[in-house]
């Protein structure tokens, strides 16, 4: 088997399920050494336990990546483990809340999403930049969803978050892209994950209302999202930078 990510060092924030979970283990499989990070310790745990079983090096540190002090520590630890670092998928996310209007909506929820959703992927890039820049490479990968590429009804929160990180990523991918560092960002439609099925759990009739406006008929699985997040960072997207990738089975279309 071939080893496409032999000798390669990746982060990857919100590690500890879904997507995140999904992406650290199918980086794992291509032979990176894979730093998981997420608040969620347990969960974070496991991730890293599940790629050492499978005979790969993973470690987890816990990050609460709405922190710089935090953010910052979590580089400095991945360069001092590992002298550099090849990739960072920013995944890390939290839902909002409660679904209500923008007029209803909590400020404390606002600061929640927005604190963690946008400000959190602005730390991560803003400490990955700085260590890529210093070895002359990288890519960089940042979790937005469809929610950041249209409207998205008592989600007022959410889908501003998300709308902020494809800007960030296309402004941060235009600065960098002379310097030898690719950014991306994935756009996940109706993916089965732990955070899709919360959203179920409190309203039984969402799915089904989901899958009837895919044309594939059918929710994603966290492993197709990961599979176009390994590809952004393999030699075959080495054009590729600025983009928002949609991964939702036709949905925006």
């Amino acid at each position: 088997m071939i080893k496409k990510f032999e000798g390669k060092v990746v982060l990857v924030t919100g590690g500890s399920s879904g997507i995140g979970q999904a992406s650290a283990l199918a980086f794992a499989r291509g032979g990176a050494r894979v730093i998981i990070a997420d608040i969620a310790v347990d969960g974070g745990e496991k991730t890293a336990e599940m790629i050492r079983e499978d005979h790969g090096t993973a470690i987890f540190i816990k990050t609460d990546v709405s922190k710089g002090i935090e953010v910052e520590t979590l580089i400095n630890k991945t360069i001092e483990a590992n002298g550099h670092l090849d990739f960072a998928f920013n995944n890390a996310g939290v839902p909002q809340g409660i679904r209500v209007p923008t007029a209803n909506c909590f400020e404390e929820d606002w600061d929640r999403v927005l604190s963690v959703n946008l400000k959190g992927t602005w730390l991560c890039m803003k400490y990955e930049i700085q260590h890529m820049l210093k070895q002359g490479s990288g890519v960089i990968i940042n979790t937005s969803s469809v929610a950041g590429l249209r409207g998205y009804k008592n989600r007022p929160a959410y889908a501003a978050s998300k709308h902020g990180v494809i800007g960030l990523t296309r402004t941060a991918a235009i600065e960098y892209a002379q310097s030898g560092i690719r950014i991306n960002a994935v756009c996940p439609g109706w993916i089965h994950t732990p955070m899709v099925e919360a959203a179920i759990s409190q309203d039984p009739t969402l799915e089904a209302q989901m899958i009837a406006m895919i044309p594939l008929m059918r929710a994603g699985t966290a492993e197709e999202v990961a599979e176009t997040v390994v590809w952004l960072c393999t030699d075959a997207a080495s054009f590729t930078t600025g983009q928002c990738i949609v991964v939702d089975g036709g949905y925006i279309a």
